[in-house]
């Protein structure tokens, strides 16, 4: 019996790919990285047919390093970031991109070209703000197609079909052109408890030949649906057959969130006191409750984007992984944001900690706003501060800058955490992985700045079990997702906070809030 299946997770720099059995256990992983291109600030480009080759290569190794047979696995999806990916009527690439290099079809999710485009939307005050948290990002699909029309409307003529990334890979993969109802909901301003897709709201801001013109169904799949077999040239890109069945997918911070809290599906008392924390290069929060919670300056609430039957909410931090990578190039004792750097720089704040006590660089403070306010502001204008620079450029004076920004972080989070407090949530555990599980002082200061339980995978694969879950729902492994969630579930090691440590942030916490007033007094007065 195949009782096998495989995710793949496409991420901003890389595919990754994982064999799993039917009790969510890793077998295999393997990852190829994906080429960027960032022609002008705020721009930012993929080559969708880099991507497709990136995620079949790791696939195939995946199945490799597994030692499985190709007939054993009886199921795949694919979790991807919200990129925009442009194709024609034909399947060719539409180039996005102002060099009009034609491989470059893809905007990536951290694209902020479309800026004025997002502040249309929120200016229309159209309902399906609602659910946006009153504010459009750039983030989002309808303003990147409001600025490809506007500025490459040859591009725009040219287009047949309009995909989010993990909806493009589930097409190359199954020849379906279904959407899923994660990235349509999440996204595209589907609202899926609304009978879909809101046609005024596009009329307002200029496409309302979108749903045509990009193919987009009148209704989204579930999460988890089947969408059919893999085809024939698909099966042998990436080492399966055609025997594979192919899930509808899910955005890849939303996988995650399926990783750690679907398993809590069925006890709704414990799922409310849950947050997902999928950290790495940006960091997005999730909550999954069964009545819709809306929160200021949060996305959603959104209807069965990952769960059957439960609402999810989504904040997050715009650049958190990547604001420290800025930090180590842009101090003149940094250097290149590797692997290495980011362990010698925690080794020696640990060192520093030690012999100057815990309020190591206390009078620096950092507001980490650097790419936006995501939440609980929702301003994508919203820029860093940081206060209390000197003239010291010492390898030392960028450990203490690090670790600043590090608590600066961790208290982004807290601020979120109080606004879903004020909504109605509980939350007392979070549930952290990605990148930043790898970081010690990240997750030290989760635990000591929010107050809150920390769980920490043991195999910090969160995001490909989510994906996995999906797979084995498709392929029939399981009656349903909520189901496949529960028996697939992984284990977690537990961080515990105390008050001591929690009261250790206070004054930190009152200092950021104090830069967020007084930045938007400065704001104000520039503007005068």
């Amino acid at each position: 019996m195949q009782e096998l299946v495989c995710a793949v997770d496409v991420g901003t720099g890389s595919a990754r790919a994982g064999i799993l059995d039917c009790h969510g256990t890793l077998l295999g992983r393997a990852e190829r990285p994906i080429v960027i291109h960032r022609p002008k600030p705020g721009h930012a480009e993929q080559d969708s047919e880099q991507i497709w080759s990136a995620v079949c290569a790791a696939v195939r190794a995946a199945r490799y390093k597994a030692g499985v047979a190709p007939e054993a696995v009886a199921g795949i999806s694919f979790d991807a970031t919200c990129s925009l990916v442009v194709r024609d009527h034909e399947g060719g690439q539409v180039s996005v991109s102002t060099g009009g290099e034609q491989r470059w079809d893809t905007m990536v999710w951290l694209d902020h070209r479309a800026l004025a485009e997002a502040d249309e939307c929120t200016a229309t005050g159209h309902h399906v703000l609602d659910h946006l948290g009153g504010v459009m990002s750039p983030e989002m699909e309808t303003p990147k197609l409001m600025w490809l029309k506007r500025h490459l409307p040859e591009s725009w003529e040219k287009a047949g079909y309009f995909f989010d990334l993990a909806d493009f890979l589930s097409w190359r993969a199954s020849g379906s052109p279904a959407r899923s109802q994660c990235t349509l909901t999440a996204k595209w301003t589907y609202l899926a408890h609304e009978n879909g897709w809101q046609r005024d709201f596009f009329e307002a801001v200029g496409i309302g030949d979108m749903l045509a013109r990009g193919a987009l169904p009148q209704k989204a799949s579930a999460v988890g649906s089947c969408l059919g077999p893999l085809t024939s040239d698909a099966a042998e890109a990436l080492g399966l057959t055609t025997a594979c069945r192919v899930g509808a997918g899910v955005i890849d911070a939303y996988a995650g969130a399926l990783g750690v809290l679907g398993a809590f599906a069925g006890d709704g008392d414990s799922l409310d006191r849950q947050l997902a924390l999928i950290a790495g290069t940006s960091s997005c929060v999730m909550a999954i409750s069964k009545t819709p919670r809306p929160f200021p300056g949060g996305w959603g609430p959104y209807h069965g984007a990952a769960l059957p039957g439960h609402w999810l909410i989504e904040g997050g931090q715009s650049a958190t992984g990547a604001l420290l990578d800025h930090i180590i190039r842009w101090h003149g004792a940094g250097g290149e944001p590797d692997a290495a750097m980011h362990g010698r720089i925690a080794e020696r704040v640990l060192q520093l900690r030690e012999t100057g006590g815990s309020d190591l660089g206390g009078g620096l403070h950092v507001l980490p706003d650097f790419h936006g306010n995501r939440s609980p502001l929702a301003d994508p204008h919203a820029a860093g501060v940081v206060s209390g620079l000197t003239l010291d450029a010492s390898f030392d004076s960028l450990c203490r800058l690090y670790w600043r920004t590090s608590v600066g972080i961790a208290l982004g989070v807290r601020h979120i955490l109080e606004t879903l407090s004020a909504s109605g949530y509980a939350i007392d555990t979070l549930h952290v992985t990605g990148g930043h599980t790898k970081n010690p002082l990240l997750m030290e200061l989760y635990v000591d700045v929010t107050g809150c339980t920390v769980v920490e995978p043991v195999v910090d694969e969160a995001v490909l079990l989510g994906t996995a879950m999906v797979a084995a729902t498709a392929a029939g492994l399981y009656p349903d997702l909520p189901a496949a969630c529960v028996a697939m579930q992984q284990p977690g090691r537990v961080r515990k906070s105390d008050a001591a440590s929690h009261g250790r942030f206070d004054r930190d916490y009152r200092v950021f809030l104090e830069m967020h007033r007084q930045r938007q007094v400065i704001v104000a007065m520039s503007r005068a």
